[in-house]
């Protein structure tokens, strides 16, 4: 049986039935890293007008600007319109910028068209994330640096009232007060030790829920001694102020859950937009890609 293989360099003989494996990868990382830097600096860009628009769209003052769901709307349609610009153009330049594949099945150019362009929009996101931990890094070593600074100088100040603060941050001052109360509160305590008295049993109100009757009970008579009243009218004053506490605990405990939920939402928002992104730089490096054999 005759040999059909043919001499290659150096006496190997190679087999005109089997595929001759290509010299390099398909993988083009210039091509990839010139797309990504693209697609960064776009993306540099449509944050910074981003930012801009969402924070003239926000105003301090009540009733006024754009409130909390619109805002987490509109951020949610520009981290879309963002990846899909900077995903769209960073593929399409990784796409053109490759050389030519020369024997390669259709399909194959498409694919790797395809991966390329999800190689550059993973290597911007990669050193996207990069950058903004790096700048987070800096903000909060400066906030650091920022608080040790007060801190030192309000020290004098502080040191006025340790006393004062330490008693409040007892976790044992509500009851060792319950233990020593009098038929007679308010007698021999001078003001300022009433007061810490009455915010201590305020705490303790807000952490089980609610003011129990013998401390709203206690809180009349202090009233009632400290202000001249009667015991009927302390004990409306005390109903009035822990109902007032109560619904300022409530709007701090909505304010939370409404940041809670915003935080969530654009976490999920930013997972579409990146997924998105994604998907719109592999098609835009597969159109890219088929321009560039085409012309």
């Amino acid at each position: 049986m005759p040999d059909t293989r043919t001499a290659g360099p150096a006496g190997v003989y190679a087999d005109p039935l089997q595929p001759v494996e290509a010299p390099t990868s398909g993988v083009t990382w210039t091509a990839i890293l010139g797309g990504a830097a693209a697609a960064i600096a776009l993306s540099l860009v449509l944050v910074a007008l981003g930012s801009g628009l969402g924070l003239a769209s926000i105003s301090p003052w009540p009733a006024s600007g754009a409130s909390a769901t619109t805002f987490t709307i509109m951020t949610a349609v520009w981290l879309i319109i963002t990846q899909w610009l900077s995903a769209g153009v960073g593929g399409y330049v990784t796409g053109r910028l490759r050389t030519k594949w020369v024997g390669l099945h259709t399909h194959e150019v498409f694919f790797r068209d395809t991966a390329n362009g999800f190689l550059a929009w993973a290597t911007a996101t990669v050193i996207g994330a990069a950058v903004l931990a790096s700048a987070a890094s800096s903000v909060v070593s400066g906030t650091a640096t920022m608080a040790a600074g007060v801190a030192s100088g309000a020290a004098a100040g502080a040191s006025q009232g340790a006393a004062q603060t330490a008693t409040r941050s007892d976790p044992t001052g509500y009851f060792v007060d319950a233990l020593f109360r009098t038929n007679r509160p308010g007698n021999d305590a001078s003001a300022a030790d009433m007061r810490a008295e009455t915010s201590r049993i305020l705490l303790t109100g807000i952490r089980d829920g609610d003011v129990s009757q013998p401390d709203k009970a206690y809180l009349a008579q202090l009233v009632s001694r400290r202000t001249g009243l009667s015991q009927e009218e302390a004990a409306k004053r005390v109903d009035d102020v822990i109902a007032q506490e109560k619904a300022s605990e409530a709007k701090v405990r909505q304010a939370a859950d409404t940041a809670r939920k915003a935080a969530a939402n654009l976490s999920i928002f930013m997972a579409l937009s990146m997924m998105i992104g994604a998907f719109i730089a592999a098609a835009a490096a597969a159109f890219g890609g088929h321009q560039r054999d085409e012309y």
